[in-house]
């Protein structure tokens, strides 16, 4: 909270900005926060601070709401959490958007959209080099020229094959963790034998490399007490 309030002083006046003029922005944006209120909270007499305060106060303030949170370079060290001892900014920085290491299954989609937006980018990139190659290919007013930009326009169009199959590879993880999230949700909090079934199921299916289940067979045969791996018999069939 006196890291927020220091930052939300600082930018402030950087930005050649008085309390009034905050408080008038916070009101165009939708959510009013006085003159007096801003001033409490600059102060640190003000002692919560609501997220959406932040994010209006950040959008305000024509910054990031991370920048008040954790400003990098301007403080040197902050609490990532009240009650604890500070750490470098840019760690707990890293902690709050997800960038550090530390982290355990729960991340793989955060980690796969972040990568997904890598190759993405580096897939538009390599198409727009290997254009601007092909141009010069055939405008070049020489055999050795002509035959450099070829050179460079394949090599642009590896590029893009290959962050082409990476973005599909991708494709296909976040959509096989949405179906496994998916099972992992039919567990009830009030049935304690569910989870050991599903996760049973889904440690079988990955030693056998065998597609995942349909979530809304297993959520039958999970809730009519059959076995969650396998085929169905004909009797099952039959009772569908």
């Amino acid at each position: 909270m006196a890291t927020v309030a220091a930052e939300v002083r600082r930018r402030r006046k950087e930005l050649r900005m008085s309390a009034q003029d905050l408080a008038d922005r916070c009101e165009e944006i939708g959510h009013p926060s006085p003159r007096n209120v801003i001033a409490n909270t600059e102060s640190g007499r003000r002692a919560n601070l609501p997220l959406v305060d932040v994010l209006v106060l950040a959008e305000a303030l024509r910054t990031s709401p991370i920048c008040l949170l954790y400003p990098v370079g301007y403080v040197d060290r902050v609490q990532r959490l009240p009650l604890q001892h500070s750490e470098p900014t840019w760690d707990a920085m890293r902690w709050f958007t997800g960038d550090s290491e530390d982290f355990g299954l729960e991340d793989d989609m955060l980690r796969s959209f972040r990568a997904h937006v890598r190759h993405q980018r580096a897939a538009l990139a390599a198409l727009k080099g290997e254009k601007h190659e092909r141009r010069k290919a055939e405008t070049a007013p020489n055999r050795a020229e002509h035959e450099e930009a070829a050179l460079a326009q394949a090599d642009y169009t590896e590029r893009a094959l290959e962050a082409k199959y990476r973005l599909r590879s991708t494709h296909a993880f976040i959509r096989e963790l949405d179906h496994i999230r998916a099972l992992l949700g039919l567990a009830d909090t009030d049935d304690p034998e569910a989870m050991p079934l599903i996760a049973a199921m889904l440690e079988e299916v990955g030693d056998e490399k065998s597609p995942l289940p349909d979530v809304e067979e297993t959520r039958r045969r999970l809730k009519s007490g059959q076995d969650l791996i396998g085929r169905l018999t004909v009797s099952e069939w039959l009772d569908r």
